[in-house]
């Protein structure tokens, strides 16, 4: 997925300055897509060349001015596509288990404070992701299409951050009985 797409999607339902933008991108798409603020006002550039967004200037007093951007029709086809084609698998690239596949390069405490250092951070996202869930979707099949997508999305962040915490615990217990 290019960043593109990942900030059209962000767009689709209401225009943004990129600040906004930026800060809504961090609690929503920001969870599977990461991007810095710098990198998605330089795609918001693009985009606009593109034409794939449009940018209104918002004058503001006592401010500098600020640009809403909003996606385009040419932005929604391109958006359309990209959704209608395959994916394929995304490659892993994770430190953790690179760590973990030459841990017997150092004793195996450092491979298990390693593991327990990311059972600790996984269990933060998932109470994240759980809080999300409690405020947003207690009523899974009430929700609109939009809001179904989007819970089927967190799911997938809940399942991918129990699995963590399952295979982290395995690790410990196989790495601690060595």
């Amino acid at each position: 997925m290019a960043l593109a797409h990942a900030l059209l999607a962000s767009l689709i339902k209401q225009s943004c300055s990129g600040y906004d933008l930026s800060k809504q991108f961090n609690s929503s798409v920001g969870f599977f897509w990461k991007a810095s603020q710098q990198q998605i006002y330089r795609e918001l550039s693009k985009l606009e060349t593109d034409g794939w967004v449009s940018a209104e200037i918002v004058c503001q007093q006592g401010r500098p001015d600020k640009k809403l951007y909003q996606v385009t029709e040419l932005g929604q086809k391109q958006l359309t596509q990209w959704i209608e084609q395959p994916c394929e698998l995304s490659p892993i690239r994770d430190d953790l288990l690179v760590k973990v596949f030459a841990g017997s390069v150092v004793e195996p405490q450092v491979i298990v404070e390693q593991l327990e250092h990311h059972r600790e951070l996984h269990q933060q996202r998932l109470a994240v992701y759980r809080d999300l869930e409690q405020r947003y979707f207690k009523n899974g099949q009430d929700l609109s299409m939009e809001a179904k997508f989007r819970y089927i999305t967190l799911k997938r962040g809940i399942s991918d951050e129990t699995s963590w915490l399952t295979w982290c615990e395995e690790a410990i217990t196989l790495c601690s009985s060595s």
